[in-house]
């Protein structure tokens, strides 16, 4: 094998510069191993269930040269099994627990083989994805209860929080094992809204499932939008003037916004200094009524579709530059504050080989030393945005801040470039015909991945979606590792993962 990087090194040539292969499992460690090797990462793990047969497909990414890999492996419906990649792929372990717990696909020689996505009290031997899955039965014969990691020492004990949470988040537990106020681990336990977001979509036309993909992840509805767009629009072979394009990523960076600016406020909310949450909700709410001039909705919802982007009007940039003189004043009295710095210097630190490790993505990815960013690695502008350099690496709450801080400028900037030239439409419509797609977008949380296939009808019968808290959720334990109990909240604002984009 060959010229990894090459777009035909691995096979034929399906979509935006992508091939396919299909492969018998036993190829699998070889080939995924010659792709890591030459820098590419596990995008995503997928099960389909294609009638007589099962299928699981593996999409490799590069960063470098923007290819895109997949592997097809069909499966024996009776026994479908699959060499596990855990050993050479944290990531990789995790998509394949969770194909296994909901297409029944399982992952050989896997070292961590408990449950992932489905929790003790679902049945054993049913899994919701497969087409003949029916209702949910019953509960009963159980896999349980969930078996979370002892800590046993002197002065060891457990600090059990949640599912249920004040406020308005979804639930998920997290089992302190500490002594006195030090953290030695932390388990997360999630899952306990799954949704079946990705059973939904199927049988809905790309247009009518677009209402599905704004509401995967709240605080995330262009991300998710664009990246189902752009793979539908990889499937068909449809192209989008570069007006359209730059319009969808003027709203790419108004997501960013305001997301970063509430999560400002929040973290200086955390230790203390409510006076700089309250002016960084305020310039928010000032973002969140731009959003509502440029797209009719204060959450940026109805302005993409796929082929096309509508915006009621341009943001103003001197509304912007202002916006982003007033944010840079918040941050400045959050960093000069003694109180302020010293909590987020050294708090929660996810070491550059940690991050690696772990593959996680996004502002956390790039706050620990890791330049990932797929406006950069997997542009859909031409020429692409310029790639983000960070100065901010040590990893900890401190240069998450920062990180997102610098971001708030950058799109600022950003847009005001944006503008010129930016324009709603429609792009030519290619032909309702069967086709696969992949799209990638840079959320405001980190990359975005949505994989679709298209049936004969162009109705959508498969999405496979990875929001990047799916991928960061492991590295919120890891970061906390000798962190003290009252910085939980802090540190976990620091990365602020969603529970909706993780449980599907």
């Amino acid at each position: 094998m060959t010229d990894t990087r090459g777009t035909r090194a691995f096979g034929d040539l399906v979509g935006h510069r992508r091939t396919a292969r299909t492969i018998a499992p036993d190829e699998l460690p070889g080939l995924a191993l010659a792709l890591l090797d030459a820098g590419y990462r596990v995008a995503l793990i997928a099960g389909h269930d294609d009638g007589d047969q099962l299928r699981a497909v593996y999409l490799f990414t590069d960063a470098a040269t923007d290819h895109r890999v997949e592997l097809h492996l069909p499966l024996d419906r009776e026994s479908p099994h699959v060499p596990s990649l855990a050993g050479i792929s944290f990531p990789a372990g995790r998509f394949e627990r969770e194909m296994r717990d909901l297409y029944g696909i399982v992952p050989d020689d896997h070292p961590l083989p408990r449950r992932l996505v489905r929790h003790f009290h679902w049945p054993k031997g049913w899994y919701p994805m497969l087409s003949d899955a029916g209702d949910p039965p019953a509960f009963g014969d159980v896999d349980g209860p969930y078996p979370f990691r002892t800590v046993e020492g002197p002065g060891v004990y457990e600090i059990p929080v949640g599912p249920v949470h004040a406020g308005m988040i979804e639930p998920g537990h997290f089992r302190f094992s500490v002594v006195g106020e030090t953290i030695l681990n932390l388990k997360a336990r999630l899952w306990f809204v799954h949704k079946g977001i990705e059973k939904l979509f199927q049988g809905r036309r790309a247009d009518q499932a677009v209402e599905l993909a704004e509401r995967i992840s709240g605080d995330t509805a262009v991300g998710h939008t664009l990246a189902f767009c752009l793979a539908v629009e990889d499937a068909l072979g449809i192209p989008v003037p570069t007006a359209v394009r730059r319009s969808r990523a003027i709203l790419l960076e108004l997501e960013r916004l305001y997301n970063h600016v509430t999560d400002i406020g929040a973290l200086c909310n955390d230790v203390g200094h409510g006076i700089l949450n309250a002016h960084a909700q305020r310039i928010r709410e000032q973002l969140l009524r731009i959003n509502d001039g440029v797209t009719g909705h204060r959450l940026l919802r109805g302005a993409i579709r796929p082929g096309s982007t509508t915006l009621m009007r341009p943001p103003d940039p001197g509304a912007l530059a202002a916006i982003g003189s007033d944010v840079a004043e918040v941050v400045a009295l959050a960093v000069e504050h003694s109180v302020v710095n010293d909590r987020f210097t050294g708090t929660a630190v996810l070491t550059l080989a940690q991050a690696a490790d772990l593959g996680v993505l996004g502002y956390v990815a790039r706050a620990s030393g890791l330049n990932l960013d797929a406006r950069h690695d997997h542009p859909f502008l031409s020429p692409p945005l310029p790639p983000t350099v960070q100065s901010h690496t040590d990893g900890d709450v401190l240069s998450r801040f920062l990180v997102r801080a610098g971001e708030i400028q950058e799109s600022v900037a950003m847009i005001t470039v944006l503008l010129d030239g930016a324009d709603g439409g429609d792009a030519t419509a290619g032909p309702t015909v069967s086709g696969t797609g992949v799209g990638i977008v840079e959320g405001w949380r980190g990359t975005i991945v949505h994989r679709v296939e298209l049936a004969d009808n162009g109705a959508v019968s498969r999405v496979k979606i990875v929001d990047p808290s799916f991928v960061n959720w492991p590295a919120l334990p890891v970061a906390l590792a000798d962190t003290i109990v009252p910085d939980f909240p802090l540190a976990n604002k620091s990365f602020n993962l969603s529970y909706a984009g993780n449980d599907l």
